[in-house]
């Protein structure tokens, strides 16, 4: 199964790791034309201004659009960001593939970065097997809101940090950062049964 990771910028070698420790093969896409040969795609952290402006350059903010609309995607941090219906501080284009809104740094700068321990919602615990797990927020977005047809999988302090909406998921911690394998999994498993 070919997994695309976004490698524009961002740790996306650690994705491509775990998918790769999954049993997946990634791909590291760079240009449009590789999205076709993908059956999932991760959008990985980093600096979601830069992002735009990158993805404008290399031509790829229409083909990330028709994805979409068609397969699965994991954003994470950033890549979140990227999936958001509506984005703050500041306001700024996305995929709006995901019904909710997100605020941008909205944990503080990097010196405020943490590893928390979430305890999983119902739902990611019972597709999930294990129990609470290590959460890494660097420069995290908060999801301020979300529409009547996104399931809350994770929660931290009350606020959502992992989303799911049909074939879609957004994270905005870190997951490849630790030893836990269950969002990737929990990723795969989708794209091997048809988006759900």
């Amino acid at each position: 199964m070919k997994i695309g990771v976004l490698s524009l910028q961002g740790d996306f070698d650690a994705h491509a790791k775990r998918l790769a420790q999954l049993g997946a093969d990634p791909v590291e896409v760079r240009y449009g034309e590789q999205l076709d040969r993908v059956q999932g795609l991760v959008l990985p952290g980093g600096e979601s201004t830069t992002n735009l402006i990158l993805l404008e350059e290399e031509g790829l903010w229409c083909p990330l659009h028709s994805f979409a609309a068609e397969k699965p995607i994991l954003g994470t941090c950033a890549g979140a960001i990227l999936l958001a219906r509506e984005v703050e501080n500041p306001s700024q284009p996305s995929l709006a593939a995901i019904d909710m809104r997100i605020e941008r740094n909205a944990y503080g700068r990097q010196s405020d970065s943490s590893i928390r321990v979430v305890e999983p919602e119902p739902m990611f615990a019972r597709r999930a097997s294990g129990d609470a797990l290590e959460a890494v927020f660097i420069r995290a977005p908060i999801i301020r809101s979300v529409g009547p047809s996104v399931d809350v999988l994770l929660r931290d302090a009350g606020n959502p940090i992992l989303v799911e909406q049909g074939r879609h998921l957004a994270a905005t911690f870190h997951a490849e950062l630790t030893d836990d394998t269950r969002l990737h999994e929990l990723f795969l498993g989708k794209v091997k049964s048809g988006h759900r």
